[in-house]
């Protein structure tokens, strides 16, 4: 909407606030979960804190690296990055078109990424935190590569389905091995995941994978726990609940290393010449997404702060300053134990000054119509969809932002978007726009008129209410309770519409009572300013109206008007003979026919079917947990009978129970007249 934002630097004595929102994956296009989960989110607090006066950063990028961008570039017979080309530039297009207002919205495969991501491994591996694992992987004889679990598909050994990745099975659910686990000495098999892939073969040529042993390295998880558990506990109190539960189930199992390498070609290369790594071991290896991942945050930051110089190190005054900057960090909750153990347990196994999280605003899930999103089977709303339905994206930020899955999953229902639409909006904060605007037009020559609110006890009274709500606006946005500072600004919205009900501004006021009416209309054009400057954060383009009809100006053609937060409203930002502009509509009705079409249009027939396979994949794991523990019963009656009827061998006969105990038959076959009845008769 405005300028280009010049790299801003922390100010010492300043609470320096720097934003995070999980970077985005390019290898699709966002749907509105995706948004409403970190960037919107993260937009509405770095916009907050700028109208607040703070030193604010906002950093955001396309993370860029992994297995997923290499299988799609295959699916789609391009290589890596011209695959991230593209999608970076569809994730970009589509955050402008929210009025999304990054700091800078930058990538992971750079220069300076590359740097920062092998400098802190360098460090982790010399500080002792990094061990090197032999481990049995799927190797390609066709091509010569190892391969990584996504470069392997077959038969699932669980359901069966044909189509099985060698990490997931899509038809089913559950994880898998690429290869059928190894057995133990004693036969057992040694599984880390649910299930594994009958015939694999490789994806890239249809070969049939061999067992090799091969090296990766780990980090050191477990070592690092005694000093990332009493960091979890002081940082956690600035924690969303849905995280702390998170972090701490993670916690409470006992941190184990963690594998930090993979065979790809498409990512930052292992860094050369460190006392103990052979470099021919992992010439062909790439560090792990979500190893590199998050510190694309500090990387992303340096091509901003340090744009254009290699050796800067202006980065480090945000990221390397925990004492004079605090790190706020959006995302869905499916991104959590990345950024509160694997980041910052890398960042203490470093021994350098991080700066390491201190709020975490994490989400629940958005959910579409009673289902879920799904870009395969065109359901739900995605970036590009919600910009063709023509509607502003201002109506959409405030919807999503009305719905945000604070505390537990929310659901898009495009009854309620319109309802939204044509209640919240044109009733209430449009309405009292319009009708203050266009009566200071039509009756005041659109100026500000004298007024003097100390005559009228009530509207003194109005302001006090309102200033009671500002105070509650400003400690819930500082709590990043974004949903609930979104009510309070319709409360005071509502409180402006009460004020002209219960003064009755009408053309029998000015005549009968003109003191009053310049004293109504004088207040509740101040504080359609002050909606307009909380209402920012949330609806910038709609704000942005407001105040040019509020008669502002912004500084120059490609700048805002400028907007602030006040601790206090005084009422009187706009002064006696100031000159408004032209009143504008604000909203506009949307007809309910529309609902119906937009359903229809966005995965209609295709979500029924998909709830109806749903409900039949709930079922199918219903039945298996329930015949698994009949399994298990039958197991443990069948090893207590045994047991039973051993103990009546030794003893020649069994003593009869003793009191409040309960005797153990043996198990027979039941006759073919009663099967119906006895534990017996059921199938194991």
């Amino acid at each position: 909407m405005g300028a280009p934002r010049k790299p801003a630097l922390p100010i010492p004595g300043k609470d320096n606030i720097l934003i995070t929102s999980a970077l985005p994956y390019v290898n699709n296009v966002p749907h509105l979960g995706n948004i409403i989960g970190s960037v919107l989110s993260a937009d509405v607090f770095a916009r907050f804190c700028r109208a607040r006066g703070l030193p604010t950063i906002y950093i955001c990028g396309s993370d860029e690296y992994g297995t997923a961008t290499e299988t799609k570039a295959l699916s789609e017979g391009v290589d890596p990055a011209t695959l991230c080309a593209k999608y970076h530039a569809i994730h970009k297009e589509i955050y402008d078109w929210f009025r999304i207002d990054f700091d800078t919205f930058g990538r992971t495969p750079t220069p300076e990424h590359s740097e920062i991501v092998q400098a802190i491994f360098t460090k982790l591996w010399n500080n002792g935190f990094i061990e090197e694992r032999e481990t049995t992987q799927a190797y390609c004889p066709q091509h010569h590569s190892f391969l990584a679990d996504r470069f392997v598909e077959g038969e699932c050994s669980i359901c069966h389905d044909k189509g099985a990745r060698g990490d997931q099975c899509d038809a089913c659910g559950n994880l898998l091995d690429p290869l059928e686990p190894d057995r133990d000495a004693s036969g057992e098999q040694e599984t880390k995941a649910t299930g594994w892939l009958i015939n694999p073969r490789c994806k890239l040529d249809d070969a049939t994978p061999e067992r090799r042993k091969t090296k990766h390295l780990y980090l050191r998880l477990d070592t690092l726990s005694s000093e990332l558990v009493p960091w979890v506990s002081a940082a956690e109190k600035n924690w969303s609940a849905n995280c702390v539960s998170i972090t701490h189930s993670w916690l409470d199992q006992g941190l184990k290393p963690r594998g930090i390498t993979r065979d790809l070609k498409w990512g930052v290369s292992i860094p050369t010449g460190l006392d103990g790594l052979v470099d021919e071991d992992y010439a062909k290896k790439v560090f792990y997404v979500w190893f590199d991942a998050c510190i694309g945050y500090p990387s992303i930051t340096k091509t901003f702060t340090d744009a254009g110089n290699p050796n800067g190190t202006n980065w480090e005054k945000w990221w390397k300053n925990p004492e004079e900057v605090t790190l706020y960090q959006f995302m869905g909750k499916d991104n959590v134990p990345f950024h509160s153990i694997i980041f910052p347990a890398s960042q203490l196994g470093t021994r350098e000054n991080w700066t390491k999280v201190n709020h975490f605003s994490t989400t629940e899930y958005l959910n579409y119509e009673g289902g879920k999103f799904s870009k395969s089977k065109g359901v739900g709303v995605f970036g590009n969809n919600a910009r063709d339905t023509g509607i502003d994206p201002d109506i959409w930020r405030y919807y999503l932002l009305s719905r945000r899955p604070e505390t537990s999953d929310s659901e898009f229902k495009w009854e309620e978007f319109v309802d939204v639409n044509n209640n919240d909006l044109l009733k209430n904060l449009g309405n009292l726009c319009q009708r203050v605007i266009k009566f200071a037009q039509a009756k005041l020559e659109s100026k500000i008129p004298e007024y003097d609110l100390s005559k009228f006890p009530a509207l003194q009274q109005q302001k006090d209410e309102v200033n009671k709500l500002l105070t509650e606006y400003i400690a819930q946005l500082k709590n990043t309770k974004l949903r609930s500072g979104l009510a309070t600004i319709m409360l005071i919205s509502g409180l402006g519409n009460k004020l002209l009900q219960d003064n009755k501004l009408s053309n029998q006021l000015i005549a009968e009572e003109p003191e009053r009416c310049n004293a109504v209309v004088g207040i509740a054009l101040n504080l359609i300013h002050l909606l307009a400057n909380i209402l920012t954060p949330y609806m910038p383009g709609k704000a942005q109206s407001i105040l040019k009809q509020l008669g502002l100006k912004a500084p120059s053609e490609d700048e805002d008007i400028p907007v602030s937060i006040p601790d206090v409203w005084e009422a009187d930002a706009l002064k006696p003979g100031h000159v408004l502009g032209t009143p504008e509509l604000l909203f506009s009705n949307i007809p309910a026919a529309k609902i119906e079409e937009w359903r229809e249009a966005y995965g209609g027939e295709e979500l029924k079917k998909l709830k109806e396979i749903e409900a039949q994949k709930a079922a199918a794991k219903k039945a298996a947990r329930e015949a698994e523990k009949e399994k298990k019963k039958q197991k443990k009656l069948q090893k207590a009978a045994a047991e039973a009827a051993a103990a009546s061998k030794e003893g020649g006969g069994s003593a009869p129970p003793a009191a409040g105990e309960t005797a153990t038959l043996p198990i027979h076959p039941a006759p073919v007249a009663a099967k119906e009845g006895g534990e017996g008769g059921s199938k194991a």
